[in-house]
């Protein structure tokens, strides 16, 4: 980092920026230091972006463009440095005030020589972008930009707490539609195809900036007096009938909940959605212009209930950013999670009176706790809100915590405040920062006024620190009744930490439960409402789905860890007990064949589909991360057979769709995979499961991967199966990452050190899920440095996502202690290594360590 002053002098030295004369130091380097962002934040307001993008037909010569960045300075300081990492001569003529200006371009900037004079200015830059952030496409391309990758595609103020006006103008080529976040001023005829040109946005973020072009078609429907528009590239019709009025209605159902809610009517002028092949995230919250993993709102004939809650909670949760996150934006990016929590918080609540008959609790406490666990157990687990100093790494923020743990947390503030207050402190929160900025401290000083607990010290624990509290639960009986039962906190970390929080033990009789609620501010808590009850079949702690620990059965419990039946506990109590007897035994403290054996045991009697997922991803888990080679083989024909059997007895196409994916994952014995090969070839039929396209590439590819005789034939096949290009091209990209051939195997990984060829990021993902899969670790092992060495510059040039699904997909399929050596090498010899990478690295290395552990103390 080089200090730079407010100033008048502007040169270039070693290729760096450095601009001095007096008042306080920024650093400047790549990307956006906080510093920086402050010191312009304090000194510009009205800045509004005129841009003039225009696409070319070949999808080889890069996007070109103007922008003219008009904004006020409200007082006299050094040169305007804009953010750019756009190519090496991405910057062409620079005007100040309409005149030509020498400028110097460098370390991801460019200093215009404002020369201290206070008042407005407009600058205007021509500009090459670069493509990362486009994503294009021969036949179309969509931006994204978050959390700081405009600046790679146009010369801007690249920080949250800039928002700016946007006047769009896009050229494209013939037949392709534009849709951006502001609603469509003009189209007209241009040489090379069509200008759209668009109205001017309400103010934005740059990471909200958003615009997609191509070969979109566009379905509009109207309800409530609102008109929504959906973009897609669906070429199958039935799908597109069978899903359309499901997405829109869920879509309306979003927008009247929030309005209602919030007090505030849809913030926005428009609502236009784009469904994208293969889209990076799940979806996208630009107002105006929401992106969508197309899959996610196509679904198949026979969905799962979990695909169709998916579907739902995926478009409540992009809704809810209109509100949160993009109404009322974060300063930095360290509050990064607040948009995150409350979209994921109030989708929650939106979802529930579309699915009546669905357990919503269980379903919160499934969609939460067991992902957050998972990384709060890791060395490499974070707080919920992590102190960031530069942009460039607001990527690695992304996370569980955040958009699993944070919305717990944010369940127990509204049991500890109550539901009315927070729901009216975040409307005054809304209301006051409407069009704006601002943190958690600003909303912490608003729930304040309305409790009189600490939320202060609350937040300092809950919100400032990482990791979970161990909770180990003792039982004392004589004579047949319980003379004692007690829950002992502790900090994992040794840092004495106190976390308060809500628990309700269970305890299980027969024919009925007895639950105590109790709340955890001390380290040894009594609960004295369980003496002299009769001892119980079962102790489950947090049972309600609200509390967060890793709770330990100790003395007096530890024999009765069996899970209990739907007979004698709730669902949610059922789940809760699962993933208490899943810690209990990848912590080592009960051995993987046993945990198989007792889900095997209890699936044919689980009557909740949810918790069938639940049991059937656990079973999944177990079976090729911790048996081992030999007890899979002894368990095969048993799991195969009983999900076999659990399919063909299922009364739903949902519940029969789940053990189908289950049975698909699992799939091992030459039987099996015999009968599987023929329901894809149509001669063995799936009563009451019909096979879409999604289902039989799925199929296809398990075949391939278990390297059946006719593998090749079968992909052969299933690519001229595949009529919808989008889909087709993944499908070929992935093929051969599922050759029997280990040489074509390392080929595949050795073109994604090409970031060239790192560019589809599902695809990449997908290939290298297969790379490493179990069957294939062995060769794999290979795969695993390299992998590591390549993440510092995934983080760079990837998505948010991509760092850390890049190493789970690279790790999860690995479970020996070589494996485990390699990552432990890898980070030992690494002692500067980035903080947040490394932590990454734990987290997504966990699973390996943990199994590579239990399965070399049962061998």
């Amino acid at each position: 980092m080089i200090p730079v002053r407010h100033a008048c002098v502007t040169t270039a030295v070693l290729g760096f920026l450095m601009v001095g004369c007096r008042g306080p130091a920024v650093e400047v380097g790549r990307g956006v230091s906080r510093s920086l962002a402050q010191q312009r934040v304090s000194t510009l307001a009205d800045v509004r972006y005129v841009l003039d993008v225009k696409v070319p037909p070949d999808a080889g010569r890069p996007v070109t463009g103007t922008v003219r960045i008009e904004f006020v300075r409200q007082r006299a300081a050094g040169p305007v440095l804009l953010d750019f990492a756009g190519p090496g001569r991405g910057i062409g003529a620079v005007a100040l005030d309409g005149r030509p200006v020498d400028v110097t371009v460098g370390d991801e900037h460019v200093v215009v020589p404002v020369r201290g004079r206070a008042g407005r200015h407009q600058i205007t830059v021509a500009f090459t972008a670069s493509d990362g952030a486009l994503n294009r496409n021969p036949e179309f391309l969509h931006t994204l930009f978050v959390p700081d990758r405009a600046r790679t595609a146009f010369p801007c103020f690249d920080q949250p707490d800039i928002k700016a006006r946007y006047t769009l103008s896009l050229t494209v080529p013939p037949g392709w539609t534009a849709v951006g976040n502001a609603p469509l001023a003009a189209v007209d005829t241009v040489a090379t195809g069509l200008q759209y040109r668009f109205q001017e946005t309400a103010p934005l973020p740059t990471y909200l900036f958003s615009f997609a072009a191509g070969r979109f078609d566009v379905v509009t429907h109207e309800a409530n007096g609102r008109t929504l528009r959906m973009l897609h590239r669906e070429t199958d019709p039935e799908r597109l009938s069978r899903n359309v009025g499901a997405i829109f209605d869920l879509h309306g159902r979003a927008l009247d909940w929030l309005e209602s809610y919030t007090g505030i009517p849809y913030p926005f002028a428009k609502f236009d959605f784009i469904a994208i092949p293969s889209f990076q995230y799940g979806g996208m919250e630009h107002p105006g212009a929401v992106l969508y993993r197309a899959s996610t709102l196509f679904l198949d004939e026979s969905p799962t209930r979990a695909e169709l809650l998916g579907r739902a909670s995926l478009i409540a949760h992009e809704t809810a950013h209109m509100w949160f996150g993009d109404l009322v934006t974060m300063r930095w990016f360290d509050d990064v999670w607040m948009k995150e929590v409350f979209a994921n918080f109030m989708a929650a609540k939106i979802v529930n009176p579309a699915f009546p008959s669905v357990d919503h609790e269980l379903r919160f406490f499934l969609a939460h706790h067991p992902a957050a666990y998972a990384v709060d157990r890791t060395p490499g687990a974070n707080p919920i809100r992590q102190d960031l100093e530069n942009l460039a790494e607001a990527g690695s923020l992304y996370g569980a915590i955040i958009y699993q743990k944070a919305p717990i947390v944010m369940r127990q503030l509204e049991h500890l405040i109550g539901t009315r207050s927070l729901r009216d402190g975040l409307r005054e929160y809304l209301e006051r920062f409407a069009f704006g900025n601002a943190d958690w401290s600003d909303l912490i000083a608003i729930l304040d006024e309305l409790t009189t607990e600490d939320l202060v010290l609350w937040s300092e624990i809950w919100i400032q620190s990482a990791g979970r509290p161990r909770v180990d639960v003792f039982l004392d009986t004589v004579g047949g009744r319980i003379r004692s039962l007690e829950l002992l906190q502790s900090d994992p970390a040794g840092r004495g930490r106190l976390w308060p929080q809500p628990v309700v033990v269970a305890l299980g009789y027969d024919d009925s439960i007895v639950r105590i609620p109790t709340r955890m501010s001390v380290l040894r808590l009594e609960v004295t409402a369980a003496e002299g009850h009769p001892v119980p079949l079962f102790v489950v702690a947090g049972a309600d789905g609200l509390s967060y620990a890793h709770f330990r059965p100790g003395a007096g419990i530890r024999g009765k860890l069996a899970v209990p039946d739907h007979r004698s506990a709730p669902a949610l109590v059922r789940a809760v007990a699962w993933v208490t007897y899943w810690d209990a035994m990848i912590e080592g403290e009960t051995d993987a064949t046993s945990f198989v054996h007792s889900v095997l045991a209890a699936l044919p009697q689980e009557p909740d589909e949810l918790n069938v997922q639940l049991l059937l991803q656990l079973l999944e888990q177990a079976y090729w991360r911790y048996l081992s080679r030999a007890e899979r083989l002894a368990a095969a024909h048993d799991i195969e057979a009983l999900l076999w059997s659990e399919m063909e007895r299922a009364e739903t196409p949902s519940r029969k769709a789940t053990y189908f994916e289950s049975l698909i994952s699992v799939a091992y014995t030459p039987g099996t995979l015999d009968r599987l090969e023929a329901a894809w070839r149509g001669a063995h039929q799936l009563h009451g499961l019909p096979l879409g396209e999604r289902r039989l590439t799925a199929l296809a590819e398990a075949l391939a991967l278990r390297n059946v005789p006719a593998s090749n034939q079968i992909l052969s096949r299933q690519h001229q199966r595949i009529e919808n290009p989008d889909r087709r091209a993944r499908f070929a990209f992935v093929v051969p990452a599922l050759s029997d051939d280990a040489a074509v195997r390392d080929s595949v990984f050795a073109s994604f050190r090409d970031f060239a060829n790192r560019e589809h990021e599902p695809w990449v993902l997908s290939a290298m899920a297969y790379l490493n899969h179990p069957l294939h670790a062995d060769h794999a092992l290979r795969y695993v440095r390299p992998a590591l060495e390549l993440v510092e510059e995934i983080q760079h040039t990837g998505d948010i996502f991509f760092p850390l699904r890049w190493l789970h997909a690279t790790l999860d399929g690995h479970a020996t202690p070589e494996a485990a050596a390699i990552v432990r090498d890898f980070l030992m010899e690494k002692p500067d290594y980035p903080v947040r990478l490394r932590a990454k690295i734990l987290q997504a290395a966990d699973g390996l360590f943990r199994a590579s552990a239990v399965r070399a103390s049962h061998e």
